[in-house]
């Protein structure tokens, strides 16, 4: 399964990233063969509709799972009709290497 991940940065290092459509970088992680890849957001900048552009591009790596801080109302409803699992963390402090601990445990 690929799971995409919100990140501030591009190594292992960096930490989750509360927002998901404005996010640094996305983390795409497989979990059957333990590749990691961090894809600069371009919709960091967006004037507007960065969440539904950001979606497009987790949704092209196809990902059946999202882990942010938090998701706007608006990306919930399309994440549903993709049936797209949206994960929440409240600690923002946790690295990325620790999220995909978490997910590869699941």
């Amino acid at each position: 399964m690929k799971i995409a991940i919100t990140s501030t940065g591009n190594t292992p290092q960096a930490t989750l990233d509360s927002r998901f459509g404005r996010c640094s970088y996305f983390v795409i992680y497989d979990t059957e063969s333990g590749s990691t890849e961090f894809i600069p957001n371009p919709n960091k900048q967006a004037m507007e509709g960065a969440g539904p552009a950001s979606i497009q591009l987790v949704a092209s790596k196809g990902v059946e799972k999202v882990v942010s801080g938090e998701f706007g109302a608006k990306v919930k409803a399309i994440f549903d009709s993709l049936k797209i699992q949206l994960v929440i963390v409240k600690d923002c402090s946790m690295t990325i290497n620790r999220i995909i601990e978490m997910v590869s445990k699941q």
